[in-house]
């Protein structure tokens, strides 16, 4: 997965949208940051799990796949290392995130590919 890659699969999300915060790059779902890229490096993007969703990729992708430090990786935010993230993985951990902060009428709505 590459620095282009990540963001074009987040954008491919029905409704999602480029914006930066903090100076970075991220991705939103009806103004709610689902995904960032570039923190803490060019090497890393970021989606917003919940702690049992996080569990579950660092477990099956350690090294991989990292809490953010301190209380948002508590909170669940996950760092993702480009270099090692497969495409696969990649995308589903975008396809939760992108679920966990859409609106629950938009996600009723929306069947994910």
């Amino acid at each position: 997965m590459t620095p282009r890659e990540f963001p074009r699969m987040a954008l491919s999300l029905p409704k999602a949208s480029a914006s930066a915060h903090m100076g970075h790059p991220d991705f939103r779902i009806g103004g709610r940051i689902f995904a960032t890229l570039g923190y803490p490096s060019r090497a890393w993007g970021m989606v917003k799990l919940t702690p049992q969703q996080q569990q579950l990729f660092v477990r099956a992708q350690p090294g991989t796949f990292v809490p953010v430090k301190g209380a948002w990786g508590r909170a669940g935010n996950t760092n993702a290392r480009l270099r090692t993230v497969g495409r696969r993985a990649a995308r589903e951990a975008l396809r939760i995130a992108w679920r966990n902060c859409a609106s629950r009428s938009l996600v009723a709505k929306i069947e994910l590919p």
